[in-house]
Parts: C-alpha cells; sequence; structure tokens
C-alpha cells in the first residue's frame, strides 16, 4: 500500500449535475480548505458537456457549490483568476455562510453592462448557436504558443508555454489542439447588469483581497472604484506581470494568499 505524500498534488474527480469535474487535491485532509478556480478557458481536464448543452455564468457558481460539497468542505477560502474571480465573488454572495474570505486575480466581477444591452446580449447570443464545435489544429507546440501570444499580448512566453503544454493533446495528423470546449467561446445569453452586479458585491460578507498584473487590468475608473466601494473598498496589490500573473509571479501571487488566507 502506497503512502500519500502531504503536499503532492493527487487528481479527484466528481460528479457536478452529472458533468465530470476534475481538480488537482493537495493535503485534503488540511484545513482551512481553499479552493482555486481557473479563468476563461483554462482548465483542470473536466469532461465538456454533451454536443447540444451549453454554459451559463450561473453553472459555474453550481460547479463550486457541487466541489464543496463533493470534497466535503464546509468553511472555504476561495482564489480566483479573471472568469474564476468573478464566479467566487458571485459564490461568496449566495453562501455567505460558507465562504471566509475571497482572493480575486486580475478580476473584479463581470457584468453586462447596463440593463439597456440585454437585448443585444440575446441577440448575439441566438446568433453564435449556429457555430459548428470544432477545434482547430496547429502543426506544433510552437505553433499554439505563438497563437496564444497573438491572441493575448501581454501574457509572457513562459505562462504562455505553460497553458499550451497543459492544455494541449496531440491529433492523429502530428499536429495539437487545445481541449477546452469550443462552446465556452460563445458569449452567455443572460448577464447581470451593473446595478445587479453592485448588489450582489455589496452582499458579500467574506474578507475580499485584489490582485492585479503591472500589466495587467487597471481598477482606476469610475465604475471598478464603485465596485471596489461596494467590497469595503480595499486597495487593489500590484504584482510585476500581466493578465497571468500568478504565472509570471507565482512566488509573490501564492505569498499574498497564503497570508490573506491565513490572517485573524
Amino acid at each position: 500500500m502506497s503512502q500519500r505524500v502531504e503536499n503532492q498534488a493527487e487528481s479527484v474527480r466528481f460528479s457536478a449535475g452529472g458533468l465530470s469535474l476534475h481538480a488537482l487535491e493537495r493535503n485534503p485532509y488540511g484545513e482551512p480548505g481553499v479552493l482555486f478556480l481557473h479563468g476563461w478557458l483554462d482548465h483542470c481536464h473536466s469532461a465538456h458537456l454533451t454536443d447540444g448543452g451549453l454554459y451559463h455564468f450561473t453553472d459555474y457558481v453550481a460547479d463550486v457549490e457541487w466541489t464543496l460539497s463533493a470534497l466535503g468542505i464546509e468553511q472555504v477560502h476561495l482564489v480566483g483568476h479573471s472568469l474564476g474571480g468573478s464566479v467566487a465573488l458571485v459564490y461568496a454572495s449566495a453562501r455567505p455562510e460558507q465562504v471566509v474570505s475571497v482572493t480575486t486575480i486580475e478580476s473584479l466581477g463581470t457584468s453586462g453592462g447596463t440593463a439597456d444591452r440585454a437585448a443585444e446580449r440575446l441577440r448575439g447570443f441566438a446568433a453564435e448557436l449556429h457555430k459548428l464545435r470544432r477545434k482547430r489544429t496547429y502543426p506544433s507546440l510552437d505553433a499554439a504558443v505563438a497563437r496564444v501570444r497573438e491572441n493575448n499580448s501581454g501574457l509572457s512566453e513562459r505562462a504562455a508555454v505553460h497553458l499550451v503544454r497543459f492544455g494541449t493533446r496531440p491529433t492523429s495528423t502530428g499536429g495539437v489542439e487545445f481541449t477546452f470546449d469550443p462552446a465556452h467561446r460563445w458569449r452567455f445569453g443572460f448577464s447581470y447588469d451593473e446595478q445587479q452586479l453592485l448588489a450582489i458585491l455589496g452582499a458579500i460578507r467574506a474578507r475580499v483581497q485584489v490582485i492585479r498584473g503591472e500589466h495587467g487590468f487597471t481598477f482606476d475608473d469610475e465604475q471598478m472604484k464603485a465596485r471596489l466601494a461596494r467590497l469595503g473598498s480595499p486597495k487593489p496589490i500590484t504584482v510585476p506581470g500581466g493578465h497571468h500573473v500568478h504565472m509570471d509571479s507565482p512566488k509573490e501571487v501564492a505569498a499574498l494568499v497564503r497570508a490573506f488566507v491565513e490572517r485573524d
């Protein structure tokens, strides 16, 4: 019988309403419980929805609920990057008795703008339903890295290489393809407008830490200032790096997360 290594991450799978989710779990019997949520198109090798299935923002919130239930975590610190940060904030509003703290990385919530944009969003959602769920093949890992950096000019080469190595698989033609579900690219048919989002942020009772990359998002405009105010005005902490600052400066971000989680 093999002995478990305390700090070694191990794969764990569980059902989220019938969908197979995958996580990397380390020290499962330790406290406090910390759940990390990845950003848009990043992933930890979970199953895809079947053909015809759609992803909505609240589905991601449900994934957090099912994950915590499956892992038996009652009190949790959430850490989310980009879209994952938005999900963490909304979940903290929905479960104020369960979430102790939230650390958002390059994220301060997502909204569909003003209420008068609702019809425009629905039109875009309906139009994208006719897109094919197809994957593009790249001739090599280097070509896939180049494509990732083309789409995100602020992404460092180190971060791009990591994302590609972790997030692709070989094809029968000798190239590689990304393993995320192409349906994630489709826009949500519904998104909270700005006033709804402010109400959600105002209902959060957990401590909130905001981390941003030096070359990532800025939180200086009036909209972001209003969101920060609803969260109790935490001052964003700037760390060297871009939108994937946790990959550009992993030690610095890890130290901030650990100190915040362990704070009395």
